[in-house]
């Protein structure tokens, strides 16, 4: 299992590594609705700033070199690649997806389209500025 230990030293969010409740649970041997309980709405204090407790929980994607990132890691991509695109051209989700893949993270569309969702990043069409 991965341990978020990296995020504790640099305080870098895309060194965070995959982890779900279930992995918890099982170490703890506890029920995966115990410790949801648990880190819903709980804080942790680090160097690097105070961190809800359920971001350190994330889904895993799988790379080229079969290396298992963090969903975050992914998203935080997304969200540098629309900040640095042409607003008169924006990229759409289907571009987004070809630059994920040529990085090395096999990324569906409609991933690319609920990552983006999730991060409240329009669709192109709603972010073309003349």
């Amino acid at each position: 299992m991965n341990m978020p230990e990296e995020i504790f030293l640099t305080g870098d969010e895309s060194k965070l590594k995959p982890m779900i409740l279930k992995d918890i649970a099982e170490i703890v041997s506890m029920d995966i609705s115990t410790i949801s309980r648990v880190v819903n709405s709980k804080y942790v204090q680090t160097p690097f700033g105070t961190f809800l407790l359920k971001n350190f929980f994330s889904e895993s994607l799988s790379t080229d070199s079969g290396e298992e990132v963090s969903s975050k890691e992914v998203k935080k991509i997304l969200t540098d690649c629309v900040a640095a695109e042409d607003k008169k051209k924006p990229i759409t989700d289907d571009e987004l997806s070809k630059i994920l893949n040529s990085k090395g993270y096999h990324i569906a569309r409609r991933t690319i389209a609920k990552y983006r969702e999730q991060l409240g990043i329009p669709v192109a069409r709603l972010r073309k500025e003349m």
